[in-house]
């Protein structure tokens, strides 16, 4: 949603990684961003202006004296931009950014933008390693624009080494944080996610269908929002996301020892987790055999710890603890008694069941039920914009 209505600049200047602007471009574009792209000459030679002027639906900008109206052009665009990303950024291009020199459409233009500023290098390793370059980005960065360090691996030139373009995904995730509010600075964010796995024997174990999707949607938003996530996390099949320390367990016992280990620390803690809550009492060393005749198997279970409830033990006032509680009937009479039971400050309950919510699903829609009786019903929406509403809720209560 950070993109929708913005206006980013996107320039590109000479080097090989050009074509990944391509994808940054498209990528942005899907986002629901305008996007104006300025070039420099050399970077025409890379990647052909035709390509950007059909993706982002705007005149590329390379020229200042071809054009008429580019001298007055640029100052336009200048204005209206809403963010600007250089990327792939030159030794040569940074050089100018950092003396303030305006000899072409691109750095003429950034001179004139008071918008946040994204520069992202690319080149050689040994250039990147230069006290020259390196000193020239450490003005920029002084100056208040966002430096993006390069990935490394290995180069055009054959040398391996850091320099190269990062992926345009990621590019585009770290334009979004930049652009993001940053009105969780200072706070450190717990939160747990995804299930937990109890083993039956080496093959078989108890677990459940959580597929992490909510917990994770929420330590993206509070990471891009400036705060410290720790993400204690059952085993899932999602990337983790940018910026947030991710801590994988299996077990209750694990997560709760993490949890826990955690917990002082923490401003906000949010536990997602679908915890198991029951694991067996003897879990076998060996595979469990089919036996002839024996048509039933009993598994002896045990009630795991439950983490919630041993946070909610040991929280301080200064501390705000958020629960979730995925429910089959009595949804908001059995969130409201976990409220009381637990010490908890917010609790969010869903239905599960649905295709379009709780478990597995992109979308999902929840009650909120605070501890002073009171409680809020949010609409059918995208996990990720869902996180938002529960960070500004938890921010309110908090206030």
């Amino acid at each position: 949603m950070i993109f929708q209505n913005k206006h980013i600049l996107l320039c590109i200047t000479g080097g090989i990684a050009a074509y990944k602007s391509v994808e940054l471009l498209r990528l942005l574009k899907k986002a629901g961003a305008g996007v104006t792209v300025i070039m420099t000459e050399s970077a025409k030679k890379f990647v052909g202006i035709t390509t950007f002027e059909v993706l982002s639906e705007n005149p590329v900008l390379s020229d200042l004296y071809f054009d008429t109206e580019a001298s007055v052009k640029h100052i336009d665009l200048a204005k209206r931009a809403d963010a600007v990303v250089v990327a792939p950024a030159t030794a040569n291009t940074i050089a100018k950014l950092a003396a303030g020199i305006a000899d072409n459409a691109l750095t003429t233009t950034l001179l004139a933008v008071t918008c946040p500023v994204m520069v992202c290098p690319s080149m050689n390793t040994d250039m990147y390693q230069n006290l020259r370059v390196q000193r020239n980005l450490d003005i920029l960065e002084k100056d208040g624009w966002h430096i993006l360090d390069p990935d490394s691996g290995v180069l055009a030139c054959k040398t391996t080494g850091a320099g190269r373009l990062p992926e345009p995904w990621f590019i585009a995730d770290r334009i979004e944080a930049m652009l993001t509010r940053k009105d969780l600075k200072g706070k450190r964010v717990l939160i747990s996610a995804g299930p937990t796995v109890e083993a039956i024997d080496p093959v078989r174990y108890v677990s459940n269908h959580s597929s992490g999707k909510m917990g994770y949607a929420i330590a993206k938003a509070a990471e891009k929002r400036g705060a410290e996530v720790t993400l204690v996390s059952g085993p899932v099949h999602l990337e983790t996301p940018v910026g947030v320390e991710r801590i994988n367990i299996e077990t209750c016992d694990e997560m709760a020892a993490r949890m826990l280990s955690y917990l002082n620390d923490a401003d906000i803690i949010i536990k997602v987790a679908a915890v198991a809550d029951y694991k067996p009492v003897d879990p076998k060393s060996g595979k469990i055999k089919k036996k002839a005749g024996n048509t039933e198997l009993i598994l002896n279970m045990v009630e795991n710890p439950d983490i919630l409830k041993l946070i909610g033990e040991r929280k301080t006032k200064k501390q705000f603890l958020v629960g979730f509680a995925a429910e089959t009937e009595d949804l908001e009479k059995n969130a409201a008694l976990k409220i009381k039971k637990k010490n908890l400050d917010m609790i969010a309950a869903n239905l599960v069941g649905s295709k379009d919510s709780g478990f597995k699903a992109d979308t999902n829609k929840v009650k909120l039920i605070f501890k002073d009786g009171s409680s809020l019903d949010i609409p059918l929406m995208e996990k990720e914009e869902l996180a938002n509403i529960l960070i500004d809720t938890i921010l309110e209560k908090m206030r």
